[in-house]
């Protein structure tokens, strides 16, 4: 293949990958191929002098998908020149003092306030065209959205959620297949919802890193003090040290250790000039401004041998290959195994069993292999399911290889699919996991799901079972009981419908005013007409209801289920009102259900106590725990559940 070649097959290789990364916050592949790739393509621009004109170093990103109102940026954001070379920054600085900073692995926004307030904020979006997000930003929980300042303020920042809020969330999904993949596209989906409740509960956090524009304000031609007088404005920004030729390497490496340990996601730094107008005197090249560029750490990597690809089928039908070698050390954690992710992948790397191979953690958490030094290209493909022994076959979407498993009956789909039935967010039958499950597979307890609630049938088959009583079958039977009162979102994510998850079940139900027959009976082109669900998604909601077999299955359920009435807007008694739950409960399995019914009616349920708190709801209402001091410092009433079950007439 000829340079002119190659840099087509470049140009269509890495938009695709940023349309999937910008647009559908999917990562088909991982940020160091991205690199690897795209310094390639440069490489050839500069040898040809061929830039074609969708060349990924002319432009930024993609135009968003969304159904957020649109937005021109009065200046369009460009993405910066980059290096991993620590002497690079020593040359770019040429004798000029600059600030160095993290670079975020978030959400980039735009803000402006004017008299004093938040009027617009914005995403990145394609760096010309973004989305309003305004409702959302508001619920940044660090963001001030009233500053002293008055005049027309413009900023820029970076929308984030720290690790350990991103550890708390997954924690809280039972199902590992089912849990977030990394911040950075938590975070994206969390900016982006329809619903500003739900950006709340995910703690985002905003930090500034420019100011593009402050009215009438002196800076003394420093971007340090436009930092720091954003800080006094109450805006929490990026944490940067000043710099020369002289300590610049030292600053460097004391991000390098402090990156250990860092809580906020950091793909690098960002060196920028002190000097205001030397750095707009430079302008900018047709993809990046020359005032600023980016540093990206040299990804830790380590040489080991392959040992075997263990093929893992989901509740889906894909089969996912996965490389597991002889353990390496990386980052402090020991790391055996790493998602290939699809044919298409696995292909590329020509893997082979016994070839050496280079791995490393992207974004320092999730482990990939970035090189073949073998590429013996010798792993054979199953032609049968792991799991059922049925025949695979390979399928490709939007040209990329996938192995599927397509018998209905295999086993793996039923234990993934009747334990996300029983999940969290689905049903919630408290006490069943894929453990318990696949028991009851294996027992021919349960075969789909209206099974679960006819379990009465086997109860000394399950009080003999080992590891079992009956006090185990006692609370399994009080959790389906219930479990069998629902509501109509937490029953379409739990039927395991392709491509719907709970946002989007959420979204569907209320479309629809809740009723489950329309749902059954709309056509693809009504499904796409809700924001948010497009042809894909619409299309598995028809399929699904159309099946035969599934019909079937969903009237067996709905005959031993209730579907929960949902409370009108007129019933919504608690609108405006507050509350924070801590403690046990007594008459809730679980703070979810308790939450689940404030918000129906209208409340919102907080993570901590504010002067905004209606009352904080705890049994022990003398607990000397810091939300209990916390609301009595401010006043807020402390009430238990009796109290909030009188006090509000709700039957529970």
């Amino acid at each position: 293949m000829d340079s002119k070649d190659r840099i087509k097959e470049l140009c269509v290789i890495l938009n695709k990958a940023s349309e999937a990364y910008y647009a559908k916050d999917e990562e088909i592949m991982s940020n160091f191929e991205y690199d690897s790739l795209y310094d390639e393509l440069v490489r050839l621009e500069e040898e040809t002098g061929i830039v074609l004109s969708d060349s990924p170093t002319r432009k930024v990103g993609y135009e968003p998908v969304s159904f957020l109102p649109k937005y021109t940026h009065a200046t369009p954001m460009l993405s910066l020149s980059k290096t991993k070379e620590r002497e690079e920054l020593v040359e770019w600085l040429n004798g000029k003092e600059g600030l160095l900073s993290w670079k975020l692995d978030g959400l980039t926004v735009v803000l402006t306030y004017d008299g004093g307030e938040l009027t617009t904020a914005v995403t990145r979006g394609n760096g010309e065209v973004g989305e309003v997000i305004t409702q959302n930003a508001m619920c940044f929980k660090n963001l001030p959205v009233k500053i002293a300042y008055t005049g027309h303020l413009v900023i820029r920042g970076e929308a984030v959620i720290s690790y350990s809020d991103f550890d708390k969330i997954n924690e809280k999904i039972e199902n590992p297949a089912e849990q977030y993949k990394n911040p950075r596209n938590l975070c994206s989906g969390s900016v982006r919802q329809l619903d500003p409740k739900m950006t709340a509960s995910r703690n985002v956090c905003f930090f500034a890193f420019a100011l593009v524009e402050a009215e009438g304000v002196d800076f003394n031609n420093s971007r340090f003090e436009q930092m720091n007088y954003l800080s006094k404005l109450g805006f929490e920004c990026v944490h940067e040290e000043r710099v020369n030729k002289d300590n610049i390497l030292d600053k460097i490496e004391w991000y390098a250790n402090e990156i250990k340990t860092y809580d906020i996601p950091s793909d690098g730094l960002v060196l920028m000039f002190d000097d205001i107008a030397y750095g707009r005197s430079l302008g900018t090249t047709a993809k990046a401004p020359r005032n600023a560029i980016a540093f990206k750490w040299q990804d830790e990597q380590a040489e080991t041998i392959l040992r075997s690809i263990e093929w893992s089928p989901s509740r889906t039908g894909l089969i996912n290959p996965v490389a597991i070698f002889d353990t390496v050390d990386l980052e402090g954690t020991n790391v055996s195994r790493a998602s290939v992710h699809n044919i298409s992948v696995m292909r590329s790397l020509k893997l082979g069993i016994g070839d050496r191979i280079k791995v490393y953690k992207a974004n320092m958490i999730i482990p990939q292999i970035s090189e073949n030094l073998t590429m013996s290209d010798s792993i054979e493909i199953p032609k049968e399911c792991p799991s059922c022994g049925e025949k695979t076959v390979i399928e490709s979407t939007e040209g990329t290889d996938v192995l599927m498993c397509r018998n209905p009956l295999c086993p793996v789909k039923q234990t993934k699919g009747l334990t996300l039935f029983a999940s969290r967010n689905a049903l919630n039958i408290d006490g069943v996991s894929e453990e318990t499950v696949i028991k009851f597979i294996e027992k021919g307890f349960i075969k789909e799901f209206a099974d679960f609630f006819k379990l009465e049938r086997y109860k000394y088959d399950i009080v003999s079972m080992e590891g079992f009583g009956i006090k185990s079958y006692e609370n399994i039977m009080e959790s389906c009981k219930n479990a069998s009162k629902t509501t109509l979102p937490r029953l379409l994510y739990g039927l395991g419908i392709d491509n719907v998850g709970v946002a989007n079940a959420k979204l569907i139900a209320a479309f629809y005013d809740y009723d489950l027959d329309s749902i059954r009976n709309a056509s693809v082109d009504e499904l796409s007409t809700i924001d948010q669900i497009g042809d894909v998604i619409a299309t598995s909601i028809y399929n699904y209801f159309h099946d035969k077999k599934r019909v079937a299955e969903i009237e067996r359920l709905l005959e031993v289920i209730e579907i929960e009435k949902v409370v009108s807007d007129t019933e919504k008694d608690l609108a405006g009102k507050t509350f924070v739950i801590t403690g046990s409960l007594e008459h809730f399995a679980s703070r979810d259900i308790l939450k689940e019914i404030i918000e129906n009616r209208g409340g919102k349920v907080a993570g901590s106590v504010s002067n905004k708190t209606e009352a904080l709801i705890n049994n022990d209402v003398n607990s000397t725990s810091g939300k209990n001091k916390k609301a009595k410092e401010l006043g807020v009433r402390i009430i238990s559940e009796d109290d909030f079950l009188s006090e509000f007439n709700i039957e529970y």
